[in-house]
């Protein structure tokens, strides 16, 4: 049996199990409530030749695949096929436990390279897995690592999605190569059909920025067709057939096609002789018989590619081929009924009972089990790496004077960038055109900018004074970006799993001005989904960069690293908490969940995951040096007291972040008529929260000694003791310690956007100043007079 044959016969056992998979989710296994459970038919079935032309005659085990969402049926059945997925989860497909709705690294059992679900960011992260696998090989300690393509399956309408474009233009700035993008264009998108000429506009974009178009259109039926009488009338008609008719004739089948081509092309002799030579049923596989729906022409237009230059194939293919519901309209999320799918089984001559048997169909098993064994891709098994931990140097730093944490954080980079330890050697910096206002500066000049070709300093080669030294060169650490704060973070989740996807682990830091963290905020979302590990530095933030007005000054963005899994969200105010929370951030993506759990916390700190840091230009007047235990535990878990509260405290100031001197001051102020006043000092709301909230389900499931860092603290205070909480940015951050021990809270930030001024005049507007916390307690203080008065 030829190898044109075997793709022939494993595209129709995955077409089968894919759609078996969806079937039996939605009309076969028992529901509780009642709903639709979904599952992409037509979307899948569009993709099933593309797939298997792709995964068993392409793809190599060092190439990497980014799978389209709505064909994640057909990934798994694959794996199915592969024996790397269980029947168990398949039949589970979309219930608890089960394959994945869309493709997931961290939650399905099977190979998956990149997780995929919000469109457009799985095509995306290709091309910046390329850049780094290229930044990587580079390198002296990663020139071993084997070239693999970088190839994502896209939907036609994910085109529609800004950040794909943003990618484009980055990578034709960093020379992109060994990326291949794959469109399945059905045209057919949620709501309706594809624009008439989108593949025309389609083509001149990826033209425009250096890619190669491969145009594939028509299967082996119509290049043969179109050689014989008549047959160049044919390809005419095709060609200038719109989309929405071509669909239309597609799912109204054979007959309704005969009727349509006679009209429009009978009476000429040949075509006529054409299209008559043909029963009803082959007429409809010869007019689906698109490019994109041919194995045999994906498999030959995938080998002839004998370049690195980045390759965009435009795929065309039928929503829903080979099913009963190819072609209509409202396909991409309906669902082949029972009766369809009876008469369909029947059609594909899998046997009753047989459903889920991997070679129902298949005449010779054994002979496709050898080609299956020696498909390419598959030959070295899982193709998952791990690299070992690099081990991370002191990081200290003096804090004897006037500091912000920005500049803090720079200086740190600086110290690392002198040194030779093999973490700062792994270390690679990025930043949305904004690298020398977020104090990246002294470690881009020590350690240079990436390019694959070394490119000189103009301004140096002229001898004009700079602080800057823009030199790329391909031992350079640091990636220069545009503008674009998606192209950032799916940068980062790239780099993040370099560990796992190149066997070569890469310390990814990317610094962002805090407000512009939600720009990117989906593409966050899905770096930490993939488990990506890497530092974002949010910098600078609040309100407390006050001249630049509300554009430039982040409010909600302390909840975003509160709220966001997989990211663990600090704001120290000083140098000396800086320093040690970046140490042991440094060890903290580097963890993969081997450790035990550390009760101590709550905190699943043994699994490890991303670090995000809110930093300020507001130089602080720092601490003396403090190298006790329970300070830097507690900066690492999220407070410590600064000012431990007495036997007969009645207020506690709690502060995170730069207002640490105006907690600091008001505590000062009020210490006149209150008594044993506690300075919390709050590093982390986030680990915090998170700790606090995984012991209370402890205690749920009957572990009644579970408590928290924030419970063991608060647990000091006496009950009728108040909270007064300050923070720039929103004031739900801090908020909930009251809930913790049932303490009466004011809490103090800021809900609007700002405006210019000074920074004494927005904290002032605010009322996140001294003066306004101390108000605070004095109000707290009238109202313990008036209860007192009124219980006389």
């Amino acid at each position: 049996m030829s190898t044109n044959q075997h793709l022939k016969t494993v595209e129709q056992r995955l077409l089968w199990l894919s759609h078996w998979m969806i079937h039996n989710a939605n009309h076969l296994r028992a529901k509780e409530d009642g709903i639709k459970i979904g599952g992409h038919q037509a979307s899948s079935a569009s993709m099933v030749s593309i797939m298997t032309a792709l995964y068993f005659s392409a793809l190599r085990p060092e190439d990497r695949v980014a799978v389209k969402p709505h064909a994640s049926p057909i990934f798994h059945a694959i794996q199915y096929l592969m024996g790397n997925q269980t029947r168990e989860k398949m039949e589970a497909f979309r219930g608890l436990g089960g394959v994945q709705s869309y493709p997931s690294r961290t939650k399905d059992i099977d190979d998956v390279d990149f997780s995929t679900g919000s469109v457009g960011l799985g095509v995306a992260i290709t091309s910046f897995a390329s850049l780094v696998q290229d930044y990587i090989a580079a390198k002296s300690w990663g020139a071993d690592i084997p070239q693999g393509r970088m190839v994502a399956l896209v939907g036609d309408a994910e085109l529609d999605e800004g950040n794909i474009y943003e990618c484009l233009q980055e990578g034709w700035k960093n020379d992109l190569r060994n990326t291949w993008w794959i469109i399945d264009y059905n045209r057919q998108s949620l709501d309706g059909i594809v624009r008439e000429g989108l593949f025309k506009r389609v083509e001149q974009i990826f033209d425009a920025f250096g890619w190669d178009v491969v145009r594939i259109k028509y299967g082996v039926l119509q290049r043969a067709a179109f050689q014989e009488p008549g047959g160049e009338k044919l390809r005419e008609w095709i060609d200038d057939c719109p989309n929405q008719l071509y669909s239309a004739l597609t799912f109204m089948g054979g007959a309704v096609w005969r009727k349509r081509l006679m009209d429009a092309l009978g009476d000429q002799g040949d075509v006529t002789d054409l299209i008559e030579r043909r029963t009803d049923e082959e007429l409809a596989a010869l007019m689906e018989n698109l490019g994109g729906n041919c194995v045999q022409t994906m498999a030959d237009t995938f080998a002839s590619i004998d370049h690195d230059r980045p390759v965009c194939f435009l795929a065309y293919t039928i929503k829903g081929w080979g099913t009963p519901i190819a072609g209509h309209k409202d396909n991409h999320g309906g669902l082949m009924n029972k009766t369809q799918m009876a008469a369909w089984q029947d059609h594909m001559g899998v046997p009753a009972g047989q459903e889920w048997e991997k070679f129902a169909t298949v005449s010779d098993p054994e002979v496709l089990q050898k080609f299956l064994d020696a498909a390419p891709f598959f030959a070295k098994g899982r193709r998952r790496f791990t690299d070992d931990k690099l081990p991370v140097p002191a990081i200290e730093m003096a804090s004897d004077r006037e500091v912000s944490t920005q500049t803090a954080f720079g200086k740190i980079l600086d110290t690392l960038s002198k040194g030779n330890s093999a973490l700062a050697d792994r270390i690679v910096t990025m930043s949305p055109d904004v690298t020398g206002t977020t104090s990246l500066g002294p470690w881009v000049n020590r350690r240079k900018l990436f390019a694959r070709t070394p490119q000189d300093d103009t301004f140096i080669n002229e001898n004009i004074p700079s602080t800057a030294k823009w030199e790329f060169t391909p031992e350079g650490q640091h990636i220069e970006l545009g503008i674009a704060e998606m192209n950032l973070m799916l940068l980062l989740g790239a780099a993040g799993l370099s560990h796992s996807l190149f066997g070569k682990r890469l310390i990814p830091v990317g610094t962002v001005y805090d407000p512009f963290v939600a720009r990117g905020l989906d593409a966050l979302n899905y770096a930490c989904y993939q488990d990506a590990r890497f530092l974002l530095v949010g910098t600078p933030s609040g309100v407390t960069l006050a001249p630049e007005g509300g554009a430039h000054q982040s409010i909600g963005s302390p909840l975003i690293g509160m709220s966001q899994d997989g990211l663990a969200a600090f704001e120290p105010a000083f140098v000396d908490e800086l320093a040690v929370i970046m140490g042991w951030a440094f060890d903290y993506v580097q963890r993969d969940g081997e450790g035990d759990p550390d009760e101590r916390t709550w905190l699943r700190d043994e699994t490890g995951g991303s670090v995000y840091l809110r930093l300020t230009t507001k130089p602080l007047e720092q601490p003396v040096r403090r190298v006790n235990d329970d300070f830097r535990q507690g900066a690492i878990d999220g407070a410590y007291w600064l000012r431990k509260p007495g036997p007969n405290c009645s207020v506690v100031i709690a502060y995170q972040g730069a207002v640490a001197d105006e907690a600091i001051a008001a505590a000062g102020m009020i210490g006149e008529y209150r008594r044993d006043v506690g300075v919390l000092a709050v590093t982390s709301a986030d680990r915090l929260n998170a700790g606090w909230t995984a012991a209370q389900r402890d205690r749920a499931r009957g572990n009644a000694d579970a408590k928290s860092h924030i419970e063991t603290l608060l647990g000091e205070l006496p009950r009728e003791c108040a909270l007064v909480t300050v923070i720039d940015g929103h004031p739900a951050t801090l908020s909930w310690l009251g809930a913790v021990a049932g303490h009466r809270t004011i809490p103090h930030g800021v809900e609007h956007f700002g405006q210019t001024g000074t920074i004494g005049d927005l904290y002032r507007h605010f009322r996140i100043d001294r003066n306004a916390l101390a108000e605070s307690v004095a109000m707290l203080t009238a109202g313990d007079r008036q209860i007192s008065h009124q219980s006389m």
